[in-house]
This record gives C-alpha cells, sequence and structure tokens, in this order.
C-alpha cells in the first residue's frame, strides 16, 4: 500500500510538472507572437498601446496595486494619497512600456538605432574605464528600462557581461537571453556571476549588475527608502577585490521616448578589501540608487516586495 501512494504521488508530481511545462511553453509563445506585432507598430503607436496598457493593469487588474501603493506611502510619508496614486499609476504605465520596448528589441541593431533610443555622453566613464584598459562594475537597478539600456550600451560603448537571475519559466528565461544577448552582452547567472566577474574584470570587460534587490543570505542590512533591508554585496566585492572603478549608470525617460543615461562614480578610494569595507561600498551605492528612486520614483520596480527579508527571519 505505501508503494502505491508513493507511485501516486510521483506521477500526480509528474504530471503536475507537464501541465506547469504546457503552461509555459504557451506562454512563451504568446509572448514571442506578441513581439512579431509589436515590432510591426511604430514607435509612438506602441507607446499608445503601452499606456492604455498600464492603465487598465492599474484600474481593473488591479495587480498588486496594494503593495505598490503601500510601498510608496512607507517610503514617501509626507506625499498625499492622491500624489501617491499618481506615481503608482505612472508606474505601470511605465512597466507596460518597458514590457512593450524589450519585444521590440530585435529592432535595435546598430549604433544609430541605440542612439535613438537612448542618449548618452559616457566620455568620463570610457576615460577612466576602456581608455585606461581597465575593466569596471557597472551597477543599476529596476529602474527606467535596465533592459534596453543594457543592449544599447553593449552597441554603443561596449559588449557587456550582464548577471541574470533565472526565471522559472525555462522557455521566458532562454527568450529573454537571447534577447539580452543579440547585440553582443554575455549573460551569466547569478550562481556563476562571483567566477565569471572576476574573470571578466582582470581581462578588462564590463560587469553589469542589478544592485536594489534584496540578498537572499540577508547577511548585510542598512536603511533603505526609509525601512531597513538586506544588501546584495557582491558588486562590492568584485570591485574591491579587483580594483576596477565602480560606476551607478542609471536610465530615465525624458518625456519624448527617449531615455537619458547618467553615470555617477562611487570613489571607495579610502577603503581596503575587509568586510566592514565591503559593507561600506555596497551602502554608498545603495544610497546612490535610492538617491535616484527618490528623485524619479515612478522610474523603479515597487510591485517587487523588496524588504519581505528582515534581520530576524535571517536569523532563523
Amino acid at each position: 500500500m505505501t508503494l502505491n501512494l508513493q507511485d501516486m504521488r510521483m506521477a500526480m508530481h509528474k504530471k503536475s510538472k507537464k501541465k506547469n511545462s504546457f503552461a509555459d511553453r504557451v506562454f512563451c509563445r504568446c509572448f514571442m507572437f506578441a513581439g512579431m506585432l509589436l515590432r510591426r507598430l511604430g514607435q509612438p503607436q506602441a507607446a499608445l498601446l503601452a499606456r492604455f496598457c498600464g492603465d487598465m493593469v492599474y484600474s481593473f487588474l488591479k495587480i498588486r496595486r496594494n503593495m505598490v501603493e503601500s510601498n510608496l506611502s512607507a517610503a514617501f510619508p509626507e506625499k498625499s494619497q492622491a500624489e501617491i496614486n499618481r506615481i503608482a499609476r505612472q508606474v505601470y504605465r511605465n512597466l507596460a512600456e518597458n514590457a512593450v520596448e524589450v519585444l521590440r528589441l530585435p529592432l535595435v541593431s546598430s549604433p544609430e538605432d541605440a542612439a535613438r533610443l537612448v542618449e548618452v555622453d559616457a566620455r568620463e566613464f570610457l576615460s577612466k574605464t576602456r581608455d585606461s584598459n581597465k575593466g569596471v562594475v557597472c551597477i543599476s537597478a529596476h529602474f527606467g528600462n535596465w533592459e534596453l539600456l543594457a543592449v544599447s550600451l553593449g552597441i554603443l560603448i561596449s559588449p557587456l557581461t550582464v548577471v541574470v537571475k533565472r526565471l522559472k519559466n525555462s522557455e521566458m528565461d532562454r527568450q529573454m537571453n537571447l534577447l539580452r544577448s543579440m547585440r553582443g552582452n554575455t549573460v551569466v547567472y547569478k550562481q556563476q556571476a562571483l567566477r565569471e566577474g572576476l574573470r571578466t574584470l582582470r581581462s578588462g570587460g564590463v560587469m553589469s549588475i542589478l544592485a536594489d534587490q534584496s540578498d537572499p543570505k540577508g547577511g548585510f542590512f542598512m536603511v533603505f527608502l526609509g525601512r531597513r533591508a538586506s544588501v546584495f554585496l557582491g558588486p562590492a566585492f568584485l570591485a574591491l577585490k579587483t580594483g576596477v572603478p565602480l560606476f551607478v549608470v542609471m536610465c530615465r525617460r525624458n518625456g519624448d521616448g527617449r531615455y537619458i543615461v547618467e553615470f555617477e562614480e562611487i570613489d571607495y578610494s579610502d577603503l581596503g578589501t575587509a568586510k566592514a569595507d565591503v559593507e561600506e561600498l555596497a551602502r554608498r551605492y545603495t544610497m546612490a540608487i535610492e538617491q535616484y528612486i527618490r528623485r524619479y520614483p515612478e522610474e523603479w520596480f515597487w510591485l517587487h516586495d523588496r524588504w519581505k527579508r528582515t534581520e530576524e527571519n535571517s536569523r532563523d
């Protein structure tokens, strides 16, 4: 009888996996088909469609709307509810626009295409990195359109090694990585980031990491947007270990369908390689990211439960 129950559980598990795999494939095919349709539209029409979709999700589907507005209220207690609602609606519009632009990434195939979408003045950045034969750690965030930013910089400046989190939907994971790498960038998963990061930086390459999400291990906490949050130390360790420059690189909308890219070097000339120094450098670039979010709150990904890890449950 025990063996029969075990066999039944295994059969049910396999059946569930098959159903999930089928659903993943269907979703991925829909994603690809939507991309084909969107690439037939002009940029203004695609932007209007994105705005409409963002309003629909905010007003009717209300996906994570309570979380977004709660996160905004906690970060900006001085703002009225009307202001919070206005920012939240724009967050959904911007994220819908991001999705549309990601699906249209195959249209960005040359420096001229990239320059039509992003405004970049990288002279200081290049003088301290590529022109000096140095690698560089580029810190960014889920801010503006981070996927378009990476592809555009890979075309306009130099191919990037981009650290990503593996998606649960393996079909979507593969398609997203194809989009990310189709113009020369290299994709590595977080599990390989340390080894690949050291190799890339020591050979003069560019390592691109989104550093605004919580650290799964939850070892280092600081105040971020008004609440204590775990902070990922990997980028700080890589920069201090290799001695390469570290820049915060952010893109934001300028109001006419294009993005402005800004570079801010984070100085760490006073730091060593001890654990406290790694934490201090992480604190510096996290504060720089927070400043951008406070100036342009509608550009950040507020749908994420950024503060779910606490110092108490990290010790459990």
